[in-house]
């Protein structure tokens, strides 16, 4: 008898260099806005609702290159939008290095924004589409979790880098180590990534049992378009979006004079706490189906902003602090594993690509919302409160909206279905 010889799938390098591609563009270059906006906006002299149009300038490009998403791989492929994402980042921060005035600040908000949509949640979803057939959510869950993993690692190595005593441009001499990491990763992939599997035009296997999350031949783009849950879904995702974000980046805590050494503790925390969640998302969602995962993301995003509004600068106070980084995190997916989740759920895979690139484009309008509305809350009202309690009754309202989201798509997927197996 012969040995059956084992063949290595070439998948799992793509899905490494996936996960190194969101640890490191998602992980150095985003997790931690937060940490550089308050020792920019001071070593500069500028205004933080000012200084937030950066961020407006990042997700309005995010949005716009992200419609055209479909259309870019169709014609250039996955692997040259990579490489270019990875260099639109270097140029970000290249700016931020030499940046004296906040235009500086917009035209890198731009650069960062193409370069996180070629190489982040968007393309992650078409790769992870292209080359993984089997318990795609779960591997998805996984690669998105390292910008938590990422996240966690980098906020301990460039706080003291920011922070450091005597130099109050400190963040400069961050952005260069940046820049290395963001150039070896470029390496990487030039060397090691594939444009497509090998087989890549066999035809699709569909597990004949019943499984929760699983893949469709789905609907047409003009088709969804005319499914009226399809601007409910749309609508809700720009409100998250809008919602996660203008939090993300508030400085709450600092001005409540906790020191930064825990808010530092906490961002690794939080980092940490959002590579389990996204991991448990996709992991979740192969085995319960979407209605639960999409609620227990909603409502740990409504105790989010509960616990953020009470909390004072007091032992109580910092329990609460821990509570929401792990409830912040449980809801962060919202915004990254399950966009791809949602547009494979509910329309399937025959226009896959342009519809997760219109969904993004519409989540990421929501960031470009989001982020200057927690500057202009502070601006006004000299507090962050009034976000907190609006953002949780808003989340509130998403969270009732997408059950209903879920009843609908479903039964109409149903029938699609039925309809073809005649």
């Amino acid at each position: 008898m012969k040995r059956k010889q084992h063949v290595f799938d070439y998948k799992w390098v793509i899905v490494v260099l996936c996960f190194l591609m969101v640890f490191t563009c998602l992980g150095f270059c985003s997790s931690n806005a937060s940490i550089y906006t308050l020792a920019i906006t001071e070593a500069l002299e500028i205004k933080r609702g000012v200084f937030s149009i950066g961020n407006s300038c990042r997700y309005v490009t995010t949005a716009v290159v992200n419609i055209f998403f479909g259309a870019l791989v169709q014609k250039f492929g996955t692997k040259k939008l990579i490489c270019a994402g990875v260099l639109s980042l270097v140029g970000s921060c290249f700016l931020r290095v030499i940046g004296t005035n906040v235009i500086y600040f917009y035209i890198s908000g731009c650069l960062l924004g193409m370069g996180l949509a070629w190489t982040t949640t968007t393309m992650v979803g078409a790769v992870i589409g292209k080359w993984c057939k089997e318990n795609k959510a779960t591997i998805m869950g996984a690669v998105l979790a390292s910008n938590g993993l990422g996240g966690a690692l980098a906020a301990q190595i460039i706080t003291p880098i920011i922070y450091e005593e005597g130099n109050p441009f400190g963040y400069r001499n961050s952005y260069k180590m940046v820049i290395g990491i963001l150039l070896v990763l470029m390496v990487l992939i030039a060397i090691f990534y594939k444009e497509n599997p090998s087989g890549q035009n066999k035809p699709v296997v569909i597990n004949k049992k019943k499984p929760l999350g699983r893949s469709w031949s789905g609907i047409e783009y003009k088709s969804a378009m005319r499914k009226p849950y399809f601007y409910c879904m749309t609508a809700c995702i720009f409100i998250t979006g809008m919602v996660l974000h203008s939090i993300s980046s508030v400085t709450h805590l600092q001005d409540l004079g906790i020191d930064i050494k825990f808010i530092t503790a906490m961002l690794s925390l939080n980092s940490l706490a959002l590579a389990c969640s996204k991991f448990l998302n996709g992991f979740l969602y192969d085995r319960l189906g979407l209605r639960i995962t999409v609620l227990i993301c909603d409502l740990s995003s409504v105790l989010a902003m509960i616990f953020m509004f009470v909390i004072t600068n007091s032992s109580t106070g910092r329990i609460l602090a821990v509570a929401y980084f792990i409830m912040s995190a449980i809801s962060l997916p919202l915004e990254t594993v399950m966009l791809p989740i949602f547009v494979g759920d509910f329309f399937g895979e025959k226009s896959f690509n342009s519809i997760l690139g219109m969904i993004v484009s519409i989540n990421t309008a929501g960031y470009a919302l989001g982020a200057p509305l927690g500057g202009w809350v502070y601006d006004h009202f000299g507090t962050y409160r009034p976000l907190f309690l609006v953002c949780g009754i808003l989340m509130a309202i998403v969270a009732i909206t997408f059950q209903i989201i879920v009843s609908v798509a479903h039964k109409d997927r149903q029938e699609i279905l039925e309809k073809e197996a005649v």
